[in-house]
This record gives C-alpha cells, sequence and structure tokens, in this order.
C-alpha cells in the first residue's frame, strides 16, 4: 500500500531487511506546459544514504516497464532495463529460480557533476508482490496532474 507525506503527496517505499532500501518521494512537474515529471529517490542503509533528483518525461514508463515484469510472472531469459530520461535512474530486472525478480536499482548524481554512483538490488516476488509494487509506482507517477 502507498503511502503519503506530510503534504498528501505520494511516497514508495522498496526493499527492507538485508538491502538499501530506496525511498520515492516529492513528485512535482517543474514546468506547467511539459509533460516533465522530477522526484527525489533515495537510498538508505547502515552505511548512510544517497539522493538525487530524476527527471523523467511522465515517468517515462515506468510503470508500464514494472507492469510488464508482472505480467510476465512465470519468468523470462536475461536482463530486462528500464532508465530514467537523463539516467539519473536505472532499473535492470531479472527473473530468478523459485519465482522472484531481482531489480537492480542505480541512482548516478546528476550532470554535470555525475561525481558517483550507487547500486543496490531489491527481490520480489513474481506475482503479486510486483503487482503491487507496479501500482504504487503507478499511483506515484499519476499523482500529479499536468
Amino acid at each position: 500500500m502507498i503511502d503519503y507525506d506530510d503534504s498528501g503527496r505520494p511516497v514508495v517505499r522498496v526493499g527492507g531487511p538485508g538491502s538499501a532500501r530506496l525511498l520515492l518521494s516529492e513528485p512535482t512537474r517543474p514546468f506547467e506546459d511539459e509533460p516533465t515529471l522530477d522526484f527525489l529517490v533515495r537510498a538508505c542503509g547502515p552505511w548512510g544514504s544517497v539522493e538525487t533528483s530524476v527527471e523523467t518525461w511522465d515517468g517515462d514508463g515506468l510503470d508500464a516497464f514494472l507492469a510488464s515484469l508482472a505480467e510476465d510472472f512465470r519468468g523470462w531469459e536475461g536482463v530486462r532495463t528500464w532508465h530514467s530520461l537523463c539516467y539519473d535512474l536505472t532499473l535492470s530486472a531479472e527473473h530468478r529460480p523459485g519465482g522472484h525478480v531481482q531489480l537492480t536499482w542505480g541512482i548516478r548524481d546528476r550532470a554535470p557533476s555525475e561525481e558517483w554512483q550507487f547500486e543496490t538490488t531489491t527481490v520480489h516476488a513474481a506475482g503479486e508482490d510486483m503487482r503491487n509494487l507496479t501500482a504504487e509506482i503507478h499511483t506515484f507517477v499519476a499523482s500529479v496532474v499536468k
């Protein structure tokens, strides 16, 4: 189930014990006449945290990418990938034995500095867990009206 921050904007939490926790928050549309959707992504763990602003063009199809993974719950060969407009957030998915999907989240510092990059992996049940994540991301992306 999706959470909301104090101002009523949706927040998506991904990951849990044994991996970094990801937080997608503060979705905004900086330009009223364009479908640009920006949000923050933060990864937290016992080592500290990293955060960057992600720029997308109406979400860049992140919800559709996750929906395709949920639809193929029986599995697929190889790695499927997604990236945001400026590659500040990337996602790769592999179907693992036992009916699980391994998602590798890549977070990169924004241009022009691009001084750091970070990756973490989360594992999700291929069926209902992936459908729930898809629904949360869809609500998140659709939350800020154009």
